[in-house]
């Protein structure tokens, strides 16, 4: 299975912009920049996507993990912050909250931090990934 998106950019670096579209019309001619990437303004960036995709895919997985293990999720809600210095993405950090039924905590962290590790945006990207996790009983 493949999945693709294309970026079309106009003009110079920080004058110009650019547009993201994805093959599910998710993002449809979506709108980045350089303020968008570097400073404040209207649009995503490229680092913002990665977050996303992060987040999502961990949830995925965590899930996966809970239900293989025999527990019930309720839900989870997985915050990705992506740092980005001096033209490196150096870190993504998980924050994680989630209500399972009948888990314990001990468990829980156990399947976090498979997660973590495992998930495949988590092994894709080259850099530092961190979570937190807080367990909410359901």
């Amino acid at each position: 299975m493949k999945r693709g998106a294309k970026a079309v950019w106009e003009g110079s670096l920080k004058e110009g912009n650019g547009k993201i579209s994805t093959d599910s019309n998710v993002l449809s001619n979506t709108q980045y920049s350089f303020k968008t990437r570097f400073e404040q303004g209207n649009g995503t960036n490229p680092e913002e996507l990665i977050a996303a995709a992060h987040a999502g895919c961990f949830t995925m997985q965590l899930t996966a993990y809970i239900n293989e293990a025999g527990f019930t999720v309720a839900s989870i809600e997985t915050k990705c912050d992506v740092d980005f210095q001096d033209g490196t993405v150096v870190g993504s950090h998980l924050s994680v909250v989630a209500r399972v039924d009948d888990i314990t905590t001990d468990k829980f962290q156990e399947l976090v931090t498979k997660a973590e590790t495992t998930c495949p945006i988590s092994r894709l990207l080259n850099t530092k990934i961190t979570s937190n996790a807080t367990l909410v009983l359901a």
